[in-house]
């Protein structure tokens, strides 16, 4: 399961402490400004790493047009065009924020498609009109994430390995990606 905390004015450091002595094996700090979210900080427990992203496109549930209502089924994931070392360490990571054992009968699909170093999240599920037709309809949220580093261990700002940070200066070729 999932819970929710407010973070206040706790150091990240401290959460992350918390989070391990309570067995937690992910934990997901958002971060918003003039009430939108605009990052991600993703550590995996208890021994990371910690991947920071940009968070773009947030589009809540009620905001999708004709969207549906999730059920309690535990979604299919698909990870899709995540081609590099880098892009299968990312997927890997965020593989493992959803159960690993989907349950069909909810017909729930949670896909994570990497297209130009950015990952769309996209939550569906599919229904049948006929025996030999299936369609998707959106359950949402649906948003864009970016890549700005990738730590190796748990979050830490002062001394933390970083095994990989975006630059400016990376962004000269149109055809060069990275995940």
């Amino acid at each position: 399961g999932s819970y929710y905390y407010k973070r206040g004015t706790y150091e990240i450091k401290k959460i992350i402490q918390y989070a391990i002595n309570r067995g937690f094996s992910n934990l997901i700090v958002l971060g918003e400004n003039k009430k939108q979210i605009c990052t991600l900080l993703h550590t995996h427990l208890p021994e990371g790493p910690t991947a920071h992203f940009k968070v773009t496109r947030m589009k809540l549930s009620k905001q999708i047009k004709n969207h549906g209502v999730a059920t309690k089924h535990k979604p299919e994931l698909i990870l899709n065009n995540f081609n590099t070392r880098l892009g299968h360490r990312v997927a890997r990571q965020l593989a493992s924020l959803f159960p690993q054992d989907p349950e069909f009968t909810g017909r729930r699909v949670v896909t994570l498609h990497c297209q130009r170093d950015f990952i769309f999240f996209r939550h569906h599920r599919y229904i049948f009109d006929s025996a030999s037709k299936a369609r998707l309809q959106e359950l949402g949220p649906r948003f864009t994430l970016k890549l700005k580093s990738l730590q190796a261990g748990t979050f830490d700002s002062q001394f933390g390995e970083y095994e990989w940070v975006h630059k400016k200066v990376l962004d000269t070729s149109r055809r060069r990606f990275f995940l």
